[in-house]
């Protein structure tokens, strides 16, 4: 065949010559990661490649402040930065996920690509190591990359998505705020709740989680930056971390510093653990939700048929009419997938050995996938499920009426042992219980009205989200 993609050149590195594709940007070094680690076909996410950019770009405009690069050359490398932050040149960047834990191999990849770019500008060749690199290493750079990289996505989309889901629900609430439905523990009947209150419920859930989430934000935004190769800081001038954190805070909005201490921030990845942590229990607020949603829905004949779940596409190949809570099943295997990547984070976490993580690029793709995953989740869950939403009052009010459980209202009154006997009576015989109560109790039948009215039992509630 004479497509161009199979006619190679040689590139050099300090290993000897390496065939690489004519027309790619990267050189030797990228080329040889590609050729050892054909493992899963995954490349590090957009967001990690971003960061990678952003972070060469503002070392180059802090090595020319210092003198250290030619005004032209930094010119050339922040433009090529830039180009790689913005997305690009991402073909370029074709190293698997499952490769060196230090993730030399795609700071490396940054390196020539982004060489290659500037030297296209200038009469000289532009150095990967010497000039790109300058006053970096792979093991400040990557863990300075995982923590820039998730605190834009959680500053720049998780928390204005889950924002957004919060709003969402508190909007539903005022007219749903005198709308009663059964109660369930153990998914068995019991006391009446306002459709509302179990909203509210969900709310108070994802408010929990934004805070969490906001908690971490301070941990997320210290770089490893400085710290080059074992955390002594050596070939990078006393200084240009905290200079290279201001031009990315401005740049990014964030409010980015020096990690404390660069042996922590190179060796290890607590914080991307505790950020994985705070993302599983968005999770699994997100799969409680979700679940509920479903079994509300359910139906909507044979099943609970409280509410009714917009209706987005086809729910059968062979069942005409079928339609199913797709947005619920789609989020609660969002959360299985959230679940199961922090879990690889956390043994990733435990592998500092001495100075350095060596399981990086795990870390980098997984939890960027976690965040992406929610971010885009929560903003389905709201504009597709939670906006559209209605609620069956009238088949909601005809099961409560018929609920033992309302009973709980009269054991002060009567006792526990009369309120099972007229239980027990009125689900044998089918009949609201308020009718079989009349009967067996000598109380009056406006006061048995007043107690078993089932609004009145759910506003004894502390908490009541339509208030």
């Amino acid at each position: 065949m004479t497509d161009s993609h199979y006619h190679t050149r040689i590139e050099h590195d300090s290993l000897g010559p390496v065939e690489v594709p004519e027309h790619a940007l990267y050189g030797a070094q990228t080329q040889r990661a590609v050729d050892n680690f054909p493992l899963s076909g995954l490349t590090l996410p957009r967001g990690f490649i971003r960061a990678l950019g952003l972070i060469k770009g503002a070392c180059a405009q802090v090595n020319g402040d210092r003198q250290r690069l030619a005004p032209s050359l930094v010119a050339a490398i922040v433009a090529a930065a830039d180009q790689v932050a913005a997305g690009e040149y991402d073909d370029q960047f074709p190293v698997d996920v499952f490769q060196t834990g230090s993730g030399t191999s795609s700071n490396m990849n940054a390196n020539e690509v982004i060489a290659a770019l500037a030297s296209a500008s200038l009469p000289e060749a532009v150095h990967p190591n010497d000039q790109v690199n300058m006053g970096q290493s792979s093991n400040d750079v990557i863990p300075s990359c995982i923590h820039l990289a998730a605190a834009l996505g959680v500053q720049e989309r998780l928390l204005p998505n889950l924002a957004h889901l919060i709003r969402t629900l508190e909007n539903r609430l005022p007219e749903l705020g005198t709308v009663v439905k059964t109660g369930r523990t153990h998914l068995m009947d019991a006391l009446p709740v306002t459709f509302a209150q179990e909203m509210g419920g969900w709310m108070n859930q994802l408010l929990q989680c934004r805070e969490r989430l906001r908690a971490v934000m301070p941990r997320l935004q210290a770089l490893a930056i400085g710290g080059t190769a074992v955390g002594t800081g050596v070939n990078a001038p006393a200084g240009m971390a905290r200079q290279v954190c201001e031009r990315l805070s401005a740049r990014t909005g964030l409010s980015l510093r020096v990690a404390e201490n660069p042996f922590a921030a190179l060796s290890s990845q607590d914080t991307a653990v505790e950020l994985s942590g705070q993302l599983k229990v968005l999770a699994v607020a997100l799969i409680k939700i979700c679940n509920d949603l479903r079994w509300s829905g359910s139906g909507p004949l044979a099943g609970l048929a409280e509410v009714r779940l917009p209706a987005l596409q086809p729910g059968s190949s062979i069942m005409p009419g079928k339609v199913n809570p797709v947005i619920p099943e789609a989020l609660i295997m969002v959360g299985y997938q959230v679940i199961g990547n922090d879990t690889a984070i956390t043994l990733a976490g435990q592998s500092g050995n001495f100075q350095l993580n060596v399981a990086l690029p795990l870390v980098a793709h997984n939890l960027l996938q976690s965040i992406d995953l929610l971010a885009n989740g929560v903003l389905l869950l709201a504009n597709k499920v939670i906006v559209g939403l209605t609620v069956n009052a009238q088949h909601a009010a005809a099961t409560l009426a018929l609920n033992p459980m309302l009973l709980t209202a009269l054991n002060e009154r009567i006792g526990y042992a009369q309120g099972a006997a007229i239980a027990k009576q009125a689900y044998a015989e089918g009949r609201p219980v308020l009718e079989v109560a009349a009967q067996q109790t000598d109380l009056s039948r406006d006061e048995l009205e007043q107690l078993l009215d089932p609004l009145q039992l759910t506003r004894r509630a502390p908490f009541r989200p339509e208030e």
